[in-house]
């Protein structure tokens, strides 16, 4: 059992990680657009994808219609919807004010799915809870300040789209591990390549329209190699980290951990993307995002504590499979 818990941990933490690299991209693609990233970043994933699967023996079986659109609706849900609405929330409410809405989906997810599953007592949940919530306000605090605010272009229109970004990654990790739950047989590896596929044809199929709407610098710029070539070199290497691994390990998560500690695990994003961004822009952080690091980190620390001695420790646990 101890095993299971602290690969599930270690799983989570590596999404976290691999998630986190996504507040970076704008600063290594240089003339391209998010949405051409997005579509050589996917398109890559989906092959690797194809070939998890051609490779997996017996898979036929596991290659029905209905877990090939579930997958593929899950894809469009946490991947192709998702990206959409933190791109648009980016684009009018900022880069600063997007990433402070979406530092509450471990706060819902955590709240929900202690809700659904009953892991814990809500009382042994609230002083993790309330640090995470701290450390959250400190590294975000300057989102809403006037400085933090002249880059905004229409908080209108910005803000309701990162709540929706919000309630997609919600509604992904909730269905996603409802989907894996009820497919006891399927390999985790399998059920990544899926949705890895998904995700592939999903922005294939969105590529006409964006490109009529002027989303695809490609056209423009050029697909050759030494126009693009920067863009297939970055593209392909979050592909493989970011997005096959990100997925792969999320996965893994889902099946060895309750939703609450997966929620309190997967916050450390925002540490991850503090930190990315620190390097980034080459300065060192503030006392404020200093204190904000410690003290989210200290909530998390805390979190799994209490989830391995309460029911892990004890034998107690939820763990549906691993």
């Amino acid at each position: 059992m101890d095993r299971v818990f602290y690969v599930g941990v270690s799983a989570a933490l590596f999404a976290a990680f691999a998630f986190s690299l996504n507040f970076v991209v704008p600063f290594i693609i240089g003339d391209y657009s998010t949405f051409d990233f997005a579509l050589i970043r996917h398109v890559v994933s989906a092959l690797v994808g194809v070939y998890i699967l051609v490779s997996e023996k017996r898979i036929v079986r596991h290659l029905t219609l209905w877990n090939c659109l579930e997958a593929i609706w899950l894809a469009f849900v946490g991947y192709v919807g998702y990206f959409l609405t933190v791109t648009g929330a980016a684009v009018f409410a900022g880069p600063v004010i997007a990433p402070a809405f979406l530092g509450l989906v471990p706060i819902v997810l955590m709240v929900i799915g202690n809700h659904r599953q009953g892991s814990l007592p809500w009382r042994s949940l609230m002083l993790p809870l309330a640090l995470v919530l701290a450390g959250l306000v400190l590294i975000n605090g300057t989102a809403f300040t006037a400085e933090g605010l002249n880059s905004v272009e229409s908080l209108w229109v910005g803000a309701p789209l990162a709540l929706a970004a919000v309630g997609l990654w919600v509604w992904f990790a909730l269905a996603n591990q409802a989907a894996l739950d009820a497919r006891p047989e399927m390999p985790s590896g399998v059920w990544s390549a899926l949705i890895l596929v998904g995700g592939g044809v999903l922005m294939l199929a969105f590529y006409p329209l964006g490109a009529a709407m002027d989303l695809f610098r490609l056209p423009t710029l050029g697909f050759g190699w030494s126009a693009a070539g920067r863009l297939y070199v970055w593209g392909a290497s979050f592909a493989l980290l970011a997005t096959v691994g990100g997925v792969w390990a999320w996965n893994i998560a889902s099946r060895s951990l309750p939703v609450a500690l997966a929620a309190q695990l997967i916050v450390s994003e925002t540490a991850f993307g503090v930190i990315g961004g620190l390097v980034v822009h080459a300065r060192w952080p503030t006392p404020i995002e200093v204190t904000g690091v410690v003290v989210l980190i200290a909530g998390v620390v805390l979190s799994v504590g209490i989830f391995y001695d309460r029911q892990f420790a004890s034998g107690k646990t939820l763990l549906a499979h691993e």
